[in-house]
């Protein structure tokens, strides 16, 4: 068994930025919601939305995993097929882009795939002006949203680690401004703002409870961020790569292999794997802060297929083993040593080879899928079908009358999802906005429609509200809206022959 050994500064050649690694080699280095529904369980349930396929396909959901979608090629297929092919063959359920390019933006519209998009880092000093927000915000995220399900504008990308001023001065307050900027469009609570981080933002972080932001960056820029993220319920986003941190002595640990372990004696906490150890890293340095109830989203890791010759664990064998054990390790709900019992958000590196990417070798092989969009190697991701079975655009016709039809939970009893009455209208009708924006069939409550009578928010957000929690997986979260719906046992269609419901609680209707 290895203890933690002092490190010693290391900088090599890492995609954009410098990086940091611990152990033996150096530093580690390593919504709300929308307007409904805003519950602690809302990654869980949009991941439920998206992949409401496999639910009856598979049983589960991969209900954190996404994609950094590159563009640094040009041999990538248009981004409409890219979109068609992660909703109808992949579980991949969340998408990262690098910028907010229109057409990849429009592509995933009706799709209900999470998109995240960003601001380069070169405009993050005009985005300090409100004027220019606005612009931005109108410009390239209000014509596609509802439809398109974009949950987080990041500003930058690892700006602390371009060492510029400017930028690094200007990070939070266009970050601030963005939000004022959403918070005026009504988005706030659909779209989320944050910043990606590499680790080389930590001073120290072998042994992981150690871990500490860089002098003049804590309080001067991390803690601000911080109260920023607390306060819009936003998550804090790092880039760990544990592929540029590991040694041919490391290499089990890094891969998530059986291995001996690696022993922190300050918090007498064993770590059998690099991730976790990046991982709390960077939560012991926000604790010394005092932000330990803010949300950690791996915004980017990955692994590389080809590299240089000499190269460390880089082939097909290598990346699967990665990816694929990250992807189980960060869904079982084990947590870190330190974080125990928590699922991370986590968007690998990357969807596509890309061919001009400069650099090594390694840099251009980071992908999960060649351009023609065959795998590289399997991880596990792709559909045993291609959703052959579930229309891309289920038209009335296939909508029961009074909504979708019930499931039955575990006791063998029908449940529904309605409107509690002290729900105002205009937060039933966001509910109605982002159900129907996910690309669920609302054609039956649109005029001419099965369900369009009576034609009121309240019956048509009955109707959205349902059809959201039956194909979600009828779980109680999957009903809260932001505490505007509850579940019940009384079919609502019935209920209103003759009767105006008036609230729903405990699975038993009341009428007015």
């Amino acid at each position: 068994m290895l203890l933690w050994k002092k490190q010693h500064l290391s900088q090599p050649l890492r995609k954009v930025s410098e990086l940091h690694f611990f152990f033996i080699h150096g530093y580690p280095l390593i919504f709300p919601l929308p307007p409904s529904p805003p519950s602690a369980a809302m990654d869980t349930t949009v991941a439920a939305i998206v992949l409401f396929a496999s639910i009856f396909f598979q049983g589960t959901v991969e209900g954190n995993i996404g994609v950094n979608y590159g563009t640094v090629a040009n041999d990538l297929p248009p981004p409409s097929e890219v979109a068609r092919f992660l909703l109808e063959s992949t579980t991949i359920n969340r998408v990262r882009m690098f910028d907010a390019d229109p057409e990849m933006i429009q592509a995933f519209a009706h799709t209900g795939i999470a998109v995240t998009v960003t601001v380069p880092n070169e405009l993050i000093p005009r985005l300090t002006k409100l004027s220019f927000a606005q612009q931005w915000l109108k410009t390239n995220i209000q014509p596609y949203v509802p439809a398109t399900n974009v949950i987080r504008i990041l500003v930058g990308n690892e700006v602390l680690s371009t060492a510029n001023k400017l930028l690094i001065a200007g990070l939070v307050p266009a970050m601030q401004t963005l939000h004022t900027a959403l918070t005026a469009a009504s988005l706030d609570r659909r779209i989320k703002v944050s910043t990606p981080h590499s680790l080389g933002i930590l001073s120290t972080s072998s042994p992981p409870s150690t871990g500490k932001f860089r002098q003049g960056y804590d309080v001067h820029v991390i803690k601000p961020l911080l109260s920023f993220l607390r306060a819009t319920d936003s998550p804090f986003m790092v880039n760990p790569y544990p592929f540029f941190g590991c040694s041919a002595e490391t290499l089990d640990f890094a891969l998530f292999r059986p291995n001996s372990g690696v022993f922190d004696e300050n918090t007498q906490r064993m770590y059998t794997n690099m991730m976790d150890a990046q991982l709390d890293a960077v939560f012991s340095a926000m604790k010394i802060l005092g932000f330990t109830d803010i949300e950690i989203v791996i915004a980017e890791t990955g692994w590389p297929s080809d590299g240089d010759e000499g190269q460390i664990g880089v082939d097909p064998g290598s990346a699967a083993e990665y990816n694929g054990n990250l992807r189980k390790h960060v869904t079982s709900g084990a947590g870190t040593p330190l974080m125990p019992n928590r699922t991370f958000e986590t968007y690998i590196f990357a969807l596509f080879n890309e061919n001009l990417k400069p650099g090594p070798v390694c840099e251009r092989n980071f992908g999960l899928f060649r351009p023609d969009m065959t795998p590289v190697y399997d991880i596990g991701i792709l559909r045993p079908t291609a959703r052959a079975s579930i229309p891309w655009n289920p038209s009335p016709a296939d909508a029961p009358a009074g909504g979708p039809a019930p499931q039955q939970s575990p006791n063998g009893r029908e449940k529904w999802c309605v409107p509690k009455s002290e729900a105002s209208s205009g937060d039933l009708q966001n509910n109605i906005d982002y159900v129907c924006g996910l690309g669920l069939d609302c054609k039956p409550i649109q005029e001419g429609g099965a369900c369009f009578t009576p034609d009121t928010v309240r019956a048509h957000a009955a109707y959205a509200m349902n059809a959201y929690f039956q194909v979600t997986g009828m779980n109680e979260s999957d009903c809260d809206f932001e505490q505007t719906g509850a579940v019940t046992d009384v079919d609502p269609s019935s209920a209103m022959e003759g009767a105006n419901f008036r609230d729903y609680e405990d699975g038993r209707a009341t009428f007015g």
